[in-house]
């Protein structure tokens, strides 16, 4: 079988902080919350690293963070562009935002030749979860159905103080597999819970012990395909509907799948607590916790020595 890859969706990271290098460090070495990352993934096991990133900000990354990388695992860039539509399709005029996650891994299934992992560039997921999903990678296979995986976390262990955040809202069967997986775009700490709107004023309470994506998945190589088949049907309907801002999101392509009994999902729970730069304030908390995380002896006070 061949060796499972680590896909990083890092697109968005230029323009959620105005540029790579107003992302502040969060510890003394100058590390950010994706050294960490990957540095669990490498201890995992993982040798081959793609970035999708944009042409825009692809040479300010290998400065600030992929040419240290590259002495420790195998590393590739691509472009998510919006201009990477099928044949027959064009970016509609004044569309700025990303076609979304699953646009993402289309832009690097050239890169992909096997299964793969994937994660978010700015959060933090702790080290069980790569040995999780590489020993999963390792071991799932495509039979009657696609074989993925996910590590989900408890909603509670994810939410910020400083805002809302986005996340896929899933339930699962007696046998501990996705059964179905919804995105909700705007969830925030309410009234000692959670809670979630669709249209800014209306409130729908949701239990803080939900499992909840963060977009650690595990695919096989099968999804590449099932991805590149629905795009063009979500493109019609964004087209008609929403063509500046609608995205094509990753768990929605996943619950199609599972809707139509053409894929199960093997989900593992974390306990541990997510951390993320979603907002500028909550910055310092990330900080605390790596130094924190190293005091324990979680990591070496210097990530990334001499190779």
């Amino acid at each position: 079988m061949k060796e499972p890859t680590l896909v990083i969706m890092a697109a968005g990271m230029g323009s959620r902080y105005g540029g790579l290098k107003q992302i502040d460090p969060v510890d003394s070495q100058g590390n950010l919350i994706i050294d960490f990352s990957i540095y669990d993934a490498v201890k995992a096991g993982f040798k081959k690293i793609v970035f999708i990133v944009t042409h825009e900000i692809e040479q300010e990354f290998k400065e600030i963070i992929g040419n240290r990388i590259s002495m420790y695992a195998q590393v590739k860039y691509v472009d998510q562009s919006l201009n990477t539509l099928p044949a027959g399709y064009s970016v509609p005029q004044g569309r700025v935002k990303p076609w979304g996650t699953a646009h993402a891994i289309l832009s690097c299934a050239e890169e992909i030749d096997g299964p793969f992992a994937v994660i978010n560039a700015d959060d933090y997921y702790g080290v069980h979860a790569f040995k999780s999903i590489y020993d999963a990678l390792c071991e799932q296979q495509d039979d009657s159905k696609y074989r993925y995986s996910m590590v989900g976390y408890v909603l509670e262990n994810t939410l910020t103080e400083n805002g809302h955040v986005a996340r896929g809202v899933c339930s699962t069967d007696e046998h501990g597999n996705l059964a179905s997986i919804c995105e909700r775009i705007h969830i925030e700490r309410k009234d000692g819970g959670a809670a979630y709107t669709e249209d800014g004023s209306t409130w729908t309470p949701i239990s803080p012990k939900s499992i909840v994506s963060m977009n650690l998945w595990g695919f096989t190589f099968s999804i590449l395909a099932e991805l590149k088949t629905r795009f063009p049907l979500f493109l019609d309907k964004a087209m008609a509907e929403n063509p500046l801002k609608a995205e094509y999101f990753l768990p929605t392509v996943v619950g199609e799948l599972l809707t139509e009994n053409k894929a199960s999902v093997k989900v593992m729970c974390s306990q541990d607590r997510w951390y993320g730069v979603t907002y500028r304030q909550d910055h310092e908390t990330v900080v605390e916790a790596m130094k924190r995380f190293k005091a324990e002896g979680l990591y070496p006070e210097k990530l990334w020595g001499a190779k």
